[in-house]
């Protein structure tokens, strides 16, 4: 059955506007979801009694849940369609902001509404992806695909206009409001255009979403936790221990095997079926895996922005909330222009030349924020210059990452590659969280240490009573009240709070190198890009 999704207009198809006005709000609406839980952190402890680990798991579950079942969600779109299921991921999305705004306590606005927003993002987000392949075609997918990857820029704007309804009606009525965004994001979806259906009764693949969303689920806790439960020795944190061990590393590695047994089950599924859960062409593809390498380096850079740039410039500068805000849409407004720019006004462009440009672009807007950041403070054109450069690389990468693996594969599997597409940038953001912030804080630590045994004005006993410490991202003024119970003169707690701020400042430097070295090394990938059109494929 031919598509009905393709207006033609002399001939030429005509680029629908309303489609992608619709599955934009879509990826803006998870974003907002998640800039609103940000921007409620302080009404949150007041309200529900919440603490730092309860906000931090608020954050985490979201993830966890996104990141374990999108991929059952691309392939529950192949099998009930992907209107259907976009729809039903509204609806949870709906459903669990509303849960959020009316939770009584922290158990049940994480286990109840977050869980709940993260599930119903495990369908909706690959559904965007999904639907683009299904209703756009040609130069006008491109645009497409640059559109969907311009939302993150314009969700920019969210946290900024949900701020003002927090202040004005309080945490509650903002959550409120993200429930009726939802809501019309579902009502909206019935103003999508037919679609072709996939022919015959597929079967779902309930072991591959077993192993999937179990492995998943496992490696990306691992990760996540590492800065906070430590990567081999326990920090006091750790809720529990593995052979005298922390447990994140052994959490990764056991999810690691569980989707590498996922894969090779998944082989026999779709010889049997011919249809799984992981197509076989995404992993045989070498252009299919340097395009979902790009997808999570994008979103990897979004992780050290998140655990680097702001925590830095709010807890040692003192910058406010509102300019990190502004910061956002700085970032924003670039990554908007080139995600829609480059396919609208350079529709022949060389995907891997735009994405190897886009590569360096990022590595030098981490490279310039290195620069900027001072021993208590930073320099605000440096920063903004650094943002820039970040929402340039990053549109850049957008604009053609989700194409790159379009290309290269059939239709179904295109439209499939949405669950895999996002589990990368869930997974690419984790690691950037997760990598960074432990290169960080292990730094600190360590560097703290190092620069106390070394400084003649700290004592022996000092320096083996900070030892026994794990050192946090913070302020000269937060560090030391957080030395006030060990007894030393106030000399010794002076250069002790100048050895962390030397400390601090190396270590963020050093991390923002790590994460330029590791998008650089994306660069190792691009070569595998080698099919720039449909008709090549």
């Amino acid at each position: 059955m031919a598509s009905t999704a393709a207006a033609k207009e002399g001939g030429k198809e005509k680029f629908l506007v309303l489609p992608i006005l619709v599955l934009i709000l879509a990826q803006m609406g998870t974003s907002g979801d998640n800039g609103a839980l940000s921007l409620a952190a302080t009404a949150l402890t007041t309200d529900l009694g919440a603490t730092v680990a309860d906000i931090q798991l608020a954050n985490m579950v979201y993830s966890l849940m996104a990141g374990a079942f999108m991929i059952a969600g691309g392939m529950m779109g192949t099998i009930i369609g992907w209107k259907k299921n976009f729809r039903m991921g509204a609806l949870m999305c709906a459903a669990g902001e509303v849960v959020l705004a009316m939770a009584p306590n922290m158990a049940v606005f994480i286990w109840g509404g977050r869980t709940l927003v993260g599930f119903g993002a495990s369908f909706m987000i690959p559904s965007v992806l999904g639907l683009v392949p299904k209703i756009y075609h040609g130069k006008n997918r491109v645009l497409a695909f640059g559109c969907i990857g311009a939302a993150s820029g314009l969700s920019a704007l969210l946290p900024l206009l949900l701020s003002i309804v927090l202040m004005s009606f309080g945490m509650r009525v903002t959550f409120f409001v993200l429930a009726a965004y939802f809501a019309i994001v579902f009502l909206l979806s019935f103003k999508l255009p037919e679609i072709e259906q996939n022919d015959g009764k597929l079967k779902f693949d309930g072991i591959g979403v077993a192993l999937a969303a179990l492995g998943l689920f496992l490696f990306l806790v691992g990760v996540s936790r590492i800065s906070a439960w430590g990567l081999i020795e326990p920090f006091a944190a750790c809720p529990f221990t593995i052979f005298g061990i922390s447990p994140c590393l052994p959490m990764a590695v056991l999810g690691l095997v569980i989707l590498a047994v996922m894969v090779k089950v998944e082989k026999g599924v779709e010889e049997k079926n011919g249809f799984a859960l992981l197509p076989q062409s995404f992993l045989k593809t070498p252009q299919v895996l340097a395009g979902l390498a790009a997808s999570a380096i994008t979103f990897f850079f979004m992780g050290v922005q998140s655990i680097l740039m702001a925590p830095y410039l709010q807890l040692v500068a003192g910058w406010s909330p509102a300019i990190v805000g502004v910061l956002s849409i700085v970032v924003g407004i670039p990554t908007f222009a080139f995600s829609i720019g480059i396919p609208k006004w350079m529709p022949n462009a060389n995907p891997r030349r735009v994405i190897e440009v886009g590569y360096i672009v990022l590595a030098a807007a981490l490279a310039t924020m290195a620069f900027s950041v001072t021993l208590d403070s930073a320099s605000l054109p440096g920063i903004v210059v650094g943002c820039i450069l970040a929402g340039s690389g990053a549109g850049i990468v957008s604009a053609q990452a989700n194409n790159v693996v379009a290309l290269a594969v059939n239709e179904r599997d295109a439209a499939q590659s949405g669950g895999i597409q996002t589990t990368m940038r869930n997974v690419g953001q984790a690691i950037g969280i997760a990598l960074l912030g432990a290169v960080l804080l292990f730094g600190i630590t360590n560097n703290v240490i190092d620069g106390a045994k070394n400084d003649d004005r700290i004592s022996e006993a000092t320096v083996e009573a900070i030892s026994e410490r794990n050192i946090d991202l913070t302020s000269d003024d937060a560090f030391r009240a957080s030395i006030e119970d060990i007894e030393m003169s106030d000399s010794e707690r002076d250069a002790l709070v100048e050895v962390n701020a030397e400390a601090r400042f190396n270590s963020t430097r050093f991390a923002y190198g790590v994460g330029a070295v590791i998008i650089l090394l994306g660069l190792l990938t691009t070569p595998a890009i080698k099919i720039f059109k449909k008709e090549e494929a």
